[in-house]
């Protein structure tokens, strides 16, 4: 779907993290870091996306100090809640009223299509709640219900950015609107992007994985980062001298890259640092460099969380602006759609 009428609204940003589990430094890394600069640049709304969680069934007796951790998070890592919109998905309800109208417009084939349900689902597909499988609607409710015109994004969610795309410009042929949900384009730069995991280079650093050695968590304190690096999956080789020579050592570029990301300088001034070392000497730097760029997001994050009444306080702002954006988009959906309006 091409050759669309330019959107002419604002350049905004929506992006949101699930509260399950704890928070890792792929997150950061990979999301936190990136949400904090792109306040510089653009209108930012950050969510905690509490209703695509319950696709993975989370505790409901946990769910809601799993959501104050996340808005702990955002605010830890230099999200300012004046600056940007820091809310929680349930508390807007057009989210859910968006997603129903795009079920209506999204085709099976597309959603048949996505890659990341087939790596959940596995054999197992039949089984799989319709939450999961209609994940990807939901997530271009969410971006749209708000016009946003970029996403920060991985690799890995960049198939679903791009049904968000087909979704809007369908809704903007089938309903004669043209230009009125922008097609929104994805924001991947710079290192860290893709986080993958510390004892199998394949797989990305995840919440779920059983193993807490396989991340490093926004919490962890400094010694356990030292060992969690230590005992990384790496080679008997020594550093390459340039990025080439970390092609089929997956374990040793994971680390080279979260070190460039962590000092936020690149993969190749790391390489030049360490080029013909060995990872008694590496491993230690990298640790002592994550410890030293954790330690204040996790100092600051047990201190907000020690306050949920003042994270609820600024949770219940974000929700009222957010809805101030929503709720007037909807209305026009509503009406383009042909529903009954009093």
């Amino acid at each position: 779907m091409t050759n669309a009428p330019a959107y002419t609204g604002p350049q905004r940003v929506f992006s949101g993290m699930q509260p399950t589990n704890g928070l890792h430094l792929g997150n950061y890394l990979g999301a936190l870091q990136k949400f904090v600069a792109l306040q510089d640049k653009y209108e930012c709304i950050y969510c905690i996306v509490d209703l695509h969680a319950i696709t993975a069934g989370p505790d409901p007796r946990e769910l809601v100090a799993k959501t104050r951790e996340v808005a702990a998070a955002y605010i830890a890592a230099g999200v300012d809640p004046a600056r940007s919109i820091i809310f929680v998905q349930s508390a807007v309800r057009e989210h859910s009223e968006l997603a129903w109208v795009f079920n209506c417009i999204a085709r099976m084939g597309w959603l048949e299509r996505m890659t990341q349900f087939k790596d959940k689902a596995g054999k197992h597909a039949e089984r799989m709640s319709v939450g999961l499988f209609d994940y990807p609607v939901l997530q271009a409710a969410d971006i749209l219900l708000y016009k946003a015109t970029h996403v920060p994004v991985g690799e890995d969610q960049k198939q679903h950015l791009e049904l968000s795309r087909d979704i809007a410009q369908k809704f903007n042929n089938d309903y004669d609107a043209p230009g009125f949900f922008p097609l929104p384009e994805p924001l991947i730069q710079g290192p860290g992007a893709r986080i993958m995991s510390l004892r199998e280079g394949s797989k990305k650093m995840s919440k779920s994985d059983p193993s807490d050695m396989t991340r490093i968590n926004l919490t962890d304190d400094a010694d356990t980062i030292m060992a969690k690096i230590k005992k990384a999956t790496t080679d008997s080789e020594p550093l390459p001298e340039s990025v080439d020579g970390l092609k089929e050592r997956a374990e040793v570029e994971n680390l080279v890259g979260i070190y460039a990301a962590t000092a936020g300088v690149r993969a190749e001034d790391v390489l030049k640092e360490f080029a013909g070392q060995g990872f008694g000497i590496f491993k230690p730097a990298l640790a002592e460099a994550l410890a030293a760029k954790l330690a204040p997001i996790a100092a600051e994050m047990r201190r907000l969380n020690a306050d949920p009444a003042a994270l609820d306080a600024i949770l219940r702002d974000g929700a009222a602006r957010a809805h101030a954006i929503a709720a007037p988009i909807m209305e026009e959906v509503r009406a383009r759609v042909g529903f009954w309006r009093a």
